[in-house]
This record gives structure tokens, sequence and C-alpha cells, in this order.
């Protein structure tokens, strides 16, 4: 099934490993086939790895990229994966938890990735840090 990407002037995201931006007028794009592609506002810089969930995101986001490494990030996700549940008690937030590693188990690394987008929001109102949390789009807020 073709993803249809629909790009604004300047938007940037990776295509495969490669970083792409698009030029100076929105355009769309047509992918044919399988391909790892990830939004600007989805990536996340090891800058931007504050906190626990973040801790999770990130190994997640470079299976996602690197398909073909995935082993090497996988016992940090699953460090920081045990870590984050041996600390919370929410059942609706332990559920993703769960869903969110069976996607790895299963290499849907990109489901896993937007799963990982709940535990920052869960994180971020519980710190009160809701204004730079990903947004339902994966946008700051």
């Amino acid at each position: 099934m073709p993803l249809k990407l629909s790009l604004k002037p300047g938007e940037k995201f990776v295509l495969n490993g490669a970083v792409v931006q698009n030029g100076d007028r929105r355009c769309s794009l047509v992918l044919q086939n399988k391909a790892s592609v990830l939004r600007e506002k989805d990536i996340m810089q090891v800058s931007e790895v504050t906190s626990p969930s973040r801790h999770i995101y990130f190994p997640v986001m470079m299976m996602y990229l690197d398909e073909a490494g995935a082993e090497k990030y996988y016992d940090e996700f699953l460090t920081r994966m045990t870590e984050f549940m041996s600390v919370i008690a929410n059942p609706t937030i332990l559920a993703e938890c769960v869903v969110i590693s069976k996607s790895i188990m299963g290499r849907e690394y990109y489901k896993a990735l937007m799963g990982c987008r709940k535990l920052i929001e869960y994180e971020d109102e519980r710190l009160g840090h809701v204004s730079t949390s990903l947004s339902e789009d994966g946008s700051a807020e």
C-alpha cells in the first residue's frame, strides 16, 4: 500500500537513513514500496533524551531508522522499558508498555514508536511539562 507524504516548504524527513528536505513549495510524494520514513517532528536528537519515556523512545526510533542494526538498540530499549514499568502503577500505561514491547518483538517499529509517544505524553502530564510534549500529530505543543 503506497504512503503519501504531504510536505510543507522546507520540511525535512528521513527516508531509509537519508535526510531529505523539501524545496520552497508544498509538495506530495508517494512511496510505492516499504521504506523507513520519519518526519522531522518525530525525530528525537540525543540532547532531547532527558526523561525515562524519552530513553525508551530513542532506541525504538533508532531501531525503526536502522532496521538492519536493530539488535544494537534492543538491549537499551529492554533496560529502559523494564525500569519504566517497574515504577508505573497506571494500568493503561502498563498495558501500552506491553503493546510497545509486543510491537518490538514483531519488528513493527513504527507502531512501537507511536506507542512511545503516549508514554511521553503521560510522563509530561505527570511532571508538568505539557508544553514540551508531543501532540497527537507528533508536533511539539
